[in-house]
C-alpha cells in the first residue's frame, strides 16, 4: 500500500502547483498577446495593472489550493482504482467514478477553502464598497 500509494499522492502534491504556476504563466502571457496585439494597449499599462491586480497572498493561496487539490485527485484515483475489479468493464467504470468523485470533491473542497482563505462570503464585496 505505502509503495503504490504514497508516491502518487506527493507526486501528484508536487506538481499540482508547479502546473498551476505554468498556467498563470501562460495565462498572463497569452493575456499580453492579446491586449498588445489585438487591443493596442501598451505592453507597460498591461504588465503594471497585473503587478497592481496579482498580490502575493493570491499566488499564496492558489498555490496552497492546488497542492490540497492534488493530493485529494491522487487520494481519490488511487482509492478507486486499488477496489477495481470486472476487467476492462470495472477499469472503465472506476475511472469514470474517480474523475466524478474528484470534481465534486474539488467543488466541495474549494468553497470551503475559498471562504476560509478570503473571509467568508462576499469578502471581495465587502471590501471592494
Amino acid at each position: 500500500m505505502d509503495y503504490l500509494v504514497i508516491p502518487r499522492v506527493i507526486a501528484c502534491g508536487v506538481m499540482m502547483p508547479i502546473l498551476t504556476l505554468l498556467c498563470l504563466v501562460a495565462a498572463i502571457l497569452g493575456g499580453l498577446i492579446i491586449a498588445v496585439n489585438l487591443y493596442d494597449i501598451p505592453r507597460s499599462i498591461y504588465i503594471d495593472s497585473v503587478q497592481d491586480f496579482l498580490t502575493i497572498w493570491d499566488l499564496c493561496s492558489g498555490l496552497t489550493k492546488s497542492v490540497i487539490f492534488g493530493v485529494l485527485i491522487a487520494v481519490i484515483g488511487t482509492s478507486w482504482g486499488l477496489t477495481t475489479t470486472g476487467g476492462a468493464k470495472g477499469v472503465g467504470k472506476s475511472t469514470t467514478t474517480a474523475v466524478v468523485t474528484s470534481l465534486i470533491s474539488i467543488f466541495i473542497f474549494n468553497f470551503f477553502l475559498s471562504w476560509g482563505m478570503f473571509q467568508g462570503l462576499g469578502g471581495a464585496m465587502k471590501q471592494g464598497l
